[in-house]
């Protein structure tokens, strides 16, 4: 019997492309590729606008959950959309770290918020702002 010889010295580590459809989101149309940063930045509108646990087609660590926030009072709400999307991005490997969030009030409306926070990627930092 030959004996079996563990090595990894062969192992090529190949990163996959980020290509992905340009999806508009308010046209409901699919028109060209991203890749990179927008590409991630799609990615991480489209995570963090599905329902945590609604679709069967995702995994149940893909989304978030926001429906049990609301009429929260809004210091509660903000402390936990800052939990809640460094959780859902938390999935994502292309990205390092989420920080710096900022909230302001949309309209003086009582029922929305937008956030506004850092994302550093494997492709470089950027801005992302989402309202909730």
């Amino acid at each position: 019997m030959l004996p079996i010889r563990n090595s990894i010295d062969n192992i090529n580590i190949i990163v996959m492309p980020s290509k992905t459809y340009k999806v508009n989101f308010e046209k409901n149309k699919v028109k060209g590729v991203f890749d990179e940063i927008k590409s991630l930045t799609q990615a991480i509108y489209k995570i963090l606008i599905t329902k945590r646990y609604k679709y069967e087609i995702y995994d149940w660590n893909y989304g978030m959950e926001i429906d049990d926030l609301i009429g929260m009072p809004k210091e509660y709400v903000k402390v936990e959309i800052e939990k809640r999307i460094v959780d859902a991005l938390s999935i994502d490997d292309r990205i390092e770290e989420v920080y710096n969030f900022e909230f302001f009030d949309i309209h003086n409306d009582r029922c929305s918020l937008c956030v506004k926070f850092y994302v550093k990627s494997i492709f470089g930092q950027f801005e992302f702002s989402l309202e909730v």
